[in-house]
């Protein structure tokens, strides 16, 4: 068992897709562009969003904010709450926290957003420490997400890394989690392309919810 637990939030504890993907849509409308497929926006749950408008969509840095600042105005209204906790999520979160475990939420997401949809779900009081990426677009990237997650842990540094997990369903989670040497997880049931998850070379891969308990609550 991990006495340390860090958990993605998009992917990872909740399915955040009807939500994220129409907001993207809204966002390239109100940037001209028109995206009737929301298939085609799930490579946008994960990574930073203003990364990922110049990456598909080849805006610069100032159509990517203008674009990621029309995202915001549906999302904070409305995408939102279009999200559904994963099946069985809860009753791990509330295993875990009765087994002693310590949970932290580790996400991209503004913090702002990550702590209303916690609350939203009900499930914020699991987790001792909550981290997100700033609304002006700092701290955004996974390495310093999981960073500030470990400086709230552990004030003083003494960093008991092997006894730390990142759970994530991108290679950014993998990534960061191992670029802080800790343990990861990645959970192939989230949005993870084929194969992602491998080549990221993530320690555990599980395929259901169930799976992840049992690594987590052998």
């Amino acid at each position: 068992m991990f006495p340390y637990v860090l958990f993605d939030l998009d992917g990872t504890l909740t399915d955040p897709k009807p939500g994220i993907t129409q907001c993207v849509q809204y966002a390239l409308r109100c940037m001209g562009i028109e995206e009737p497929d929301l298939d085609k926006l799930e490579p946008f749950i994960g990574p930073p969003l203003t990364d990922s408008f110049r990456e598909f969509y080849g805006m610069d840095q100032e159509q990517a904010a203008e674009a990621v600042a029309k995202y915001r105005e549906r999302f904070s209204e409305k995408g939102l709450y279009e999200n559904e906790i994963y099946p069985g999520m809860k009753q791990m979160l509330e295993k875990l926290k009765t087994a002693g475990c310590h949970l932290a939420v580790a996400s991209s997401k503004p913090e702002h957003f990550v702590k209303k949809i916690l609350v939203y779900f009900d499930i914020d009081g699991y987790f001792e420490v909550i981290v997100g990426s700033e609304l002006d677009g700092t701290r955004c990237q996974k390495e310093e997400v999981v960073a500030e997650a470990l400086r709230r842990f552990f004030p003083d540094g003494n960093i008991p890394c092997d006894d730390i997990v990142m759970v994530g369903d991108r290679k950014f989670d993998i990534i960061g989690g191992r670029e802080m040497g800790l343990h990861q997880i990645g959970v192939a049931y989230g949005y993870a392309p084929e194969g992602e998850l491998e080549a990221a070379e993530a320690e555990y891969i599980v395929h259901s919810v169930e799976e992840l308990e049992k690594i987590l609550l052998p």
